[in-house]
């Protein structure tokens, strides 16, 4: 099956005042005369113009070996020979000049040819392959996380060192020796509808689900690259790094097609690329600044109202919309517009789409039909359609066991109907190398408590904010009687629990999130409530196998409840949970209790919503977000304290 390969990139500088990332996309021509490409990103450290200079000076020494050695037979040694080119590059600049001392990069690369790539990478930038929705990192992580998660995989795991950050970077290119260079001996066999996302680190602010979602909803490879930076961008990291991403397409050659006349060649196949302006360093005395990436990467930050800086990025060797074919495959190459392109998505995504397979637990096959067999439709259709496709609510009863009690308002009705659930003890959490803010699981103790046993509506809510004078939440045109309320944050969650308990004379909480695990596990190790697999129609999530809009939650109660008699647990729409952010379950409490601490700043939030993947409804699924935000799909349920 002949294929063709599309390729655009797009780059922002986020919160800082300069850039020092650099990439390269440039055209080659395999020994067989058919067109193949070189994709190059190199992520600068060294504090302003030695970032710079350093992944500029790398970028185009790694370019310049490849073009002079290709087409060749060896291609991953010619790849490995061009980092180590990169790596002299920058030893030579800094003996000659040493006010650049210090400077270096991490560095991906990709070739591209007859239906195959092969990479190099070194550092923590990353070579993503999306296939069947899911998102897939096919390059070694050379930072300290990545060699623990490593370790922890192979079963040898390695107790972190006091004081050393998973981010700290065991590997670069700094003009010293390189620890490690990932480079496979053979290549990945790419297949038509995969898409490879070469970028740097930058775009770790977007969580697993939202690449996957801005890849799903994204038609081009220019629209995929201008929204992922656009969702980094909207994502307000107060220190956020400079970020690029090259996205590449890979499609089934039309057979009508006819090959197109390759384009005379160069004389000299170095110089087939333009030159990267590099810093006057040789008249200009530079003081580097401090700067957390040498060798270390900085550590995560809390978000900031600081809006970042958009810049055009660097593009080298190709003019907007190249198009070559020659027997049979073909690649479009396009180059950044000026402007950066602003692409309508879905916003406020935080999810993960991996599996959960741990130790004790049933190692779980994911089957990609079941997704694709069930893909929901994200065109915009007419309202009346949309409700015409979304189920009835079901009059499903609570299972026989399960108790419930609905208190009286002293302002007139009834507060949320509450199932109580009974005391017991379960493993919080998951065993899972990938998932290391589920980790160590950890048995909790849970004493009995109430719980709303549908997620709080907007009709429950406006009671509340029209009593208090406080802002009534818009409902996108649903009907508030039975759709969950969202566009509420942390904060008003809270003090409509404050509400219920002044109105009821009981004590109404948030729930802690230990509590939530546990009702919405039904104290199980199982990966869902419903058991390990994921199963259609089971929940509201972007690819449940269900026919409602995946653009907005649907009505309460639609879906079966667990074994509590508890409803919407996983999707529909997220639920805040008291608990203040903590990076992982290390010296967790052993009782269902609030866990203070942490980063107060953000809170909790469980369960997955209506525009999230599959694995972000897991049980053990945590996300954290900013308390006194809100957001389109995060809504309330509460918990009543039995006396």
């Amino acid at each position: 099956m002949a294929l063709e390969f599309e390729l655009a990139g797009s780059q922002i500088d986020g919160a800082r005042d300069y850039q020092e990332d650099a990439f390269l996309i440039t055209n080659l021509t395999d020994a067989n005369g058919k067109p193949s490409a070189l994709v190059v990103i190199a992520d600068g450290m060294g504090g302003h113009a030695a970032g710079n200079v350093a992944s500029n000076m790398a970028v185009q020494a790694f370019n310049k070996h490849v073009s002079a050695n290709y087409p060749t037979d060896s291609i991953s040694d010619i790849l490995e020979q061009a980092v180590v080119k990169a790596n002299n590059s920058i030893k030579e600049t800094v003996k000659e000049t040493p006010a650049l001392s210090g400077m270096g990069c991490t560095m991906v690369a990709a070739i591209l040819e007859d239906g195959k790539m092969w990479w190099a990478s070194v550092g923590d930038s990353h070579c993503y392959l999306v296939r069947n929705r899911e998102l897939i990192k096919k390059n070694a992580d050379h930072s300290y996380g990545g060699f623990l998660d490593r370790m922890e995989a192979d079963g040898t795991p390695v107790e972190p060192e006091p004081g050393l950050s998973r981010n700290m970077l065991m590997s670069a290119i700094t003009g010293e020796d390189i620890n490690e260079i990932d480079v496979p001996s053979t290549p990945l066999e790419l297949q038509a509808g995969d898409r490879i996302i070469l970028c740097s680190d930058g775009l770790d602010t977007l969580s697993a689900g939202k690449i996957i979602q801005y890849s799903e909803w994204s038609e081009s490879t220019k629209e995929c690259a201008d929204a992922l930076m656009t969702a980094v961008e909207e994502a307000n990291m107060p220190r956020q790094d400079n970020t690029t991403a090259v996205v590449v397409n890979v499609k089934e050659t039309a057979a009508a097609e006819a090959p197109a006349p390759m384009p005379e060649p160069e004389e000299e196949v170095g110089e087939a690329t333009a030159e990267i302006p590099i810093a006057q360093v040789a008249t200009e005395e530079i003081e580097p600044e401090p700067q957390s990436e040498q060798p270390a990467v900085a550590e995560e930050t809390a978000a900031s109202s600081a809006e970042p800086k958009s810049k055009t990025g660097l593009m080298i060797g190709i003019a907007a919309a190249v198009i070559l074919i020659v027997g049979g495959v073909a690649f479009s190459m396009m180059g950044k517009n000026p402007a950066q392109q602003t692409t309508p998505v879905v916003t406020e995504v935080e999810t993960e789409f991996e599996s959960d397979a741990s130790g004790d637990e049933p190692v779980v096959e994911e089957e990609a039909a079941d997704v694709a067999d069930n893909e929901p439709v994200v065109a915009e259709a007419e309202e009346a359609t949309v409700a015409a496709t979304e189920p009835e609510k079901k009059t499903v009863a609570a299972p026989a066991k399960s108790k419930t009690i609905q208190d009286d308002l002293k302002s007139g009705g009834k507060g949320p109907v509450m199932v109580i659930v009974p005391d017991g003890k379960f493993a919080m959490g998951s065993s899972s190398a990938k998932n290391s803010d589920e980790r160590p699981r950890h048995d909790v103790t849970v004493d009995q408590f109430a719980v709303s046993q549908y997620e709080i509506t907007f009709a429950d809510y406006d009671l509340f904010a029209k009593a208090e004078g406080r802002k009534i939440p818009d409902s996108l045109y649903l009907d508030r009687e039975n759709h969950p309320v969202i566009f509420v944050s942390w904060d008003d969650a809270y003090y409509y629990t404050k509400w219920l308990s002044e109105q009821t004379g009981q004590r109404y909480r948030l729930p802690t999130e230990a509590e939530w695990e546990y009702m919405a596990s039904t104290g199980k190790k199982s990966t869902f409530w419903w058991g390990y697999n994921e199963e259609p129609n089971r929940a509201h999530c972007f690819g449940c196998g269900t026919n409602l809009d995946p653009r907005k939650p649907t009505k309460i109660g639609t879906f079966d409840p667990n074994s509590f008699g508890i409803y919407d647990t996983s999707g529909n729409v997220a639920e805040w949970v008291h608990d203040c952010w903590h990076d992982n379950y290390n010296d967790a409490p052993a009782y269902a209790e609030v866990w203070e601490g942490g980063d107060c700043s953000y809170r909790v939030v469980r369960g997955g919503a209506y525009s999230t993947p599959p694995q972000s409804i897991r049980n053990a699924k945590r996300d954290k977000y900013k308390s006194d935000k809100v957001y389109d799909h995060i809504g309330i349920r509460v918990v009543r304290e039995i006396r």
